[in-house]
């Protein structure tokens, strides 16, 4: 089974081509998150984990959702983190991860999609994240047969920088950085609430036909990224930025 978390779409696009590849199910962790519940799932087959980087880290609202839930069945795990460009020192944690879960590590895999954080960095022009979701896919289709040979992945090489980007970087962006008082709503919002609908931490409010967040938002860039008419902003970071939305998978034979 796959299991995943995804705020504009790259986790979700690389879960559902690694399902289509292995023949495989699909599960949204947002589905027990946006509820504050563990979930309890079972599969006989390896587990694989598909998820953002925040920081050079797993995300802590979905590292938190694996500590809460139960997964019966297999206990081989594949981690499969989509990034901008790479995942730091991220594979330490994760294999601490999985000791504390009783799981074999089969592999910490990086796999580089259009970058969607745009409070700190552009979003990519149209043609040039095409041309990274294509080059994805067909790195996500090579490693599925890996995955069905059952084959380790061994760790990226760490260096001192990668070190510190998952170490003290990660720590600081969570305690100075990951903020949601700097979003707000301009004169273009039409009060249609997608954005409430699909928070995965069900972190905004429509009052006065306007979205109001509260204070636990992960930065995952959803409300921002879909809202209709472009109506939201992260303070200055985000005026006049391209915003980024993953296309849904089609397997090629459709």
């Amino acid at each position: 089974m796959i299991v995943y978390f995804s705020g504009t779409g790259n986790s979700r696009y690389a879960a559902s081509c690694l399902a289509d590849q292995l023949q495989d199910t699909v599960q949204d962790a947002a589905l027990w998150i946006r509820q504050d519940q563990p979930a309890a799932l079972h599969s006989e087959k390896p587990w694989i984990f598909v998820s953002p980087t925040y920081a050079w880290q797993l995300p802590r609202v979905f590292v938190r959702f694996l500590q809460r839930s139960q997964f019966t069945g297999s206990s081989e795990v594949y981690f499969f983190m989509t990034c901008g460009a790479e995942i730091g020192a991220s594979a330490g944690a994760v294999r601490a991860l999985c000791a504390e879960k009783g799981w074999t590590c089969k592999g910490v895999v990086p796999v580089p999609m259009p970058d969607n954080y745009i409070i700190m960095f552009p979003a990519p022009q149209p043609e040039e994240a095409q041309e990274q979701i294509r080059q994805a896919r067909e790195r996500l289709c090579q490693l599925a047969k890996k995955v069905q040979a059952g084959q380790y992945f061994p760790d990226p090489p760490i260096s001192v920088m990668d070190r510190i980007k998952s170490g003290i970087v990660n720590q600081m962006f969570y305690r100075f950085y990951l903020r949601s008082k700097s979003f707000y709503t301009t004169a273009a919002c039409i009060g249609c609430g997608h954005c409430a609908d699909i928070c995965p931490l069900h972190n905004i409010r429509i009052r006065d036909h306007h979205p109001h967040w509260d204070n636990h938002c992960t930065h995952c860039m959803a409300c921002i990224s879909e809202c209709p008419v472009r109506a939201i902003e992260y303070g200055k970071k985000t005026k006049g930025k391209a915003r980024y939305r993953c296309i849904t998978y089609a397997p090629k034979h459709q």
